[in-house]
């Protein structure tokens, strides 16, 4: 009944202590991005770990004849290893947090930030993995029986590590690649990519799958060995900057000045999509009824590309169309093939004249 007494008091004791160090550490830690992201990720697990520190105290201290001692002290170590596999997690999403608010990817100029962003959120999130790992082989090994698997989940030995590390080698292959990325990072956070002929930007990057967020707003998840072992494209790689290309067919007698003294007003017109850089008309192909124009502007970034292109394109067919409306595509016909021939060219008595074909 003591040790009861003793227990209930010590839990209550912590548990007020462990309210006001919590609260000390939001105040303090509130002029801080750092300190208050992880004093307030590991508010929660403070409170329930201090108790059980006590609790797991006075547990010890109590005498071995007592009732059920022996399964409340393997409990309550349970529920600490627990507790600080717990607490270690928070302190990583805190410390993610803190990454991600110190630098945002919300800005024009967004490149260090995705490039930290990545670094930190995958290495962060393949540390939590060890972790709660480390914590599992840590519960197993309190149980006697459990404590040879629980040894091999730790240090991968014996058949039973053997199993296991074979079961999970897409999960270990795919964490390899995750370390890979955040090293040499061949995507960030908001990289504009084509994957599997799908165009859209990286939203999330876990420990094992990439999601591909797609101009409709369909997710692409994708595995992260996908970007170590296969080819794809990445628009923003060291910038943004992209160019992009128009094609019209024309008749041969349009006057390509004009159009192009066309194209450079347009641009001028909306500085917002195009950047300044490129702009280019030129003849590209050309058939025995047409011509083919190529237009090439340049924009910051592949959206606002996209959204000049469709501009030019629409506006440069209006203005043919007002302008010179004779010289959009056409099909000519030769009449003189259908004539009769004059006097000074009789037809020859050896020649047959050209039959009809049946109707």
């Amino acid at each position: 009944m003591r040790t009861i007494l003793v227990s209930a008091f010590v839990v209550v004791l912590l548990s007020v202590f462990s309210r006001v160090l919590t609260a000390v550490m939001l105040r303090l830690g509130r002029g801080f991005l750092l300190t208050k992201a992880v004093s307030e990720q590991l508010e929660k697990p403070i409170s329930v770990l201090l108790p059980l520190l006590g609790l797991q105290a006075v547990l010890a201290a109590a005498s071995d004849d007592l009732a059920l001692i022996s399964l409340a002290r393997r409990l309550t170590a349970l529920v600490m290893i627990a507790c600080f596999t717990w607490l270690a997690m928070r302190l990583i999403r805190g410390l993610e947090q803190a990454v991600r608010l110190r630098n945002p990817v919300d800005v024009s100029d967004n490149l260090r930030a995705r490039q930290i962003q990545t670094q930190s959120r995958v290495l962060l999130r393949t540390l939590s993995f060890f972790i709660l790992l480390i914590g599992a082989a840590g519960m197993l090994m309190t149980f006697p029986g459990a404590r040879q698997f629980g040894a091999s989940l730790l240090a991968s030995a014996g058949l039973a590590g053997l199993a296991v590390g074979f079961a999970a080698r897409p999960v270990l292959a795919n964490l390899i690649a995750g370390i890979q990325i955040a090293i040499t990072q061949p995507i960030r956070l908001d990289d504009v990519v084509i994957v599997e002929n799908e165009w859209g930007r990286i939203e999330e990057i876990t420990g094992t799958y990439v999601v591909v967020r797609i101009w409709d707003d369909r997710r692409l998840v994708v595995p992260l060995q996908y970007f170590i072992e296969k080819p794809f494209q990445n628009w923003t790689r060291r910038n943004s900057s992209i160019i992009g290309s128009i094609f019209l067919w024309v008749d041969y007698s349009l006057p390509l000045e004009p159009v192009r003294e066309e194209l450079r007003r347009l641009c001028q017109e909306v500085p917002e999509l195009w950047d300044g850089r490129v702009i280019v008309l030129q003849v590209t192909d050309s058939s025995e009824k047409s011509i083919q124009v190529r237009v090439l502007v340049s924009s910051p970034d592949s959206s606002r590309n996209w959204d000049l292109r469709c501009h030019l394109r629409e506006a440069l067919i209006k203005f043919i169309q007002r302008e010179y409306p004779g010289c959009l595509p056409q099909l000519r016909a030769d009449l003189n093939l259908g004539r009769k021939p004059s006097v000074e060219h009789p037809v020859p008595d050896h020649v047959e004249p050209e039959r009809q074909p049946p109707v």
